[in-house]
């Protein structure tokens, strides 16, 4: 009797445990309002809406990893993502609406491996929409435009005109470039891009850097610079 109930429990623990994850399930979902555009048609016949899908899901389990977010309390609380295949300039951006939206033309006009590209902007915008933003204080946005590209980075989908290891001029000059540095800074403490994030919840300050590695970001991009020279 005392196995059975035990048994009994653990089943009814995992039961409750799957119906709370389905409560909290994200949903992905995909449109294309470019319709017969050059870019509408070229996202349809090479990408596709369930592809997108997909990319979406596959990203923000990604994303999570990457900030250490195990658990419900530390992410947004977010249910359903949207993605748009828009006739319009740019590349893409995401919203405060849990949105994402893409353009056709940039599609059309991409002469390289255009799934892969927009696989890469795809996991570039998904991570705007779980990232803090450090309330935008301070150089926030370019932080908050760095990690993007950082996960992008880590997630194998770096274009190949992205500057390299120990490029540019200043440590926010560019988001590629704040991608590069906090590569580097990810390899002076484990989880630093996670640690920031997380810090990033309620307020930005570049002390931040100092905070996580003992040293101002001029300091480190000075050691940066000098060990790619």
């Amino acid at each position: 009797m005392t196995h059975a109930y035990h048994m009994l429990l653990l089943l009814s623990s995992l039961l409750a445990l799957t119906a709370l994850q389905a409560i909290h399930a994200v949903q992905y979902k995909a449109s294309n309002t470019a319709g017969s555009t050059p870019g509408g048609t070229l996202f349809n016949n090479e990408i596709g809406i369930e592809y997108s899908e997909r990319t979406l899901a596959s990203a923000s389990e990604f994303i999570w990893q990457t900030f250490g977010q195990t658990s419900l309390a530390d992410r947004k609380d977010v249910e359903l993502v949207n993605m748009f295949v828009d006739d319009m300039e740019g590349v893409a951006n995401a919203n405060s609406n849990n949105e994402i939206h893409v353009s056709a033309r940039y599609i059309a006009g991409y002469s390289g491996d255009v799934k892969t590209e927009i696989t890469g902007v795809l996991y570039h915008e998904a991570t705007h929409i779980w990232q803090w933003d450090g309330m935008g204080q301070g150089q926030a946005p370019k932080v908050v435009e760095g990690i993007a590209d950082y996960v992008r980075l880590k997630a194998g989908y770096a274009p190949s005109h992205w500057v390299k290891e120990g490029g540019g001029d200043e440590w926010d000059q560019r988001s590629d470039v704040t991608a590069r540095f906090l590569d580097y800074c990810s390899s002076l403490r484990a989880g630093f891009v996670a640690e920031l994030n997380a810090k990033m919840r309620t307020s930005y300050n570049n002390t931040f850097f100092v905070d996580l590695l003992g040293k101002t970001v001029d300091q480190l991009w000075s050691d940066y610079k000098a060990k790619y020279p």
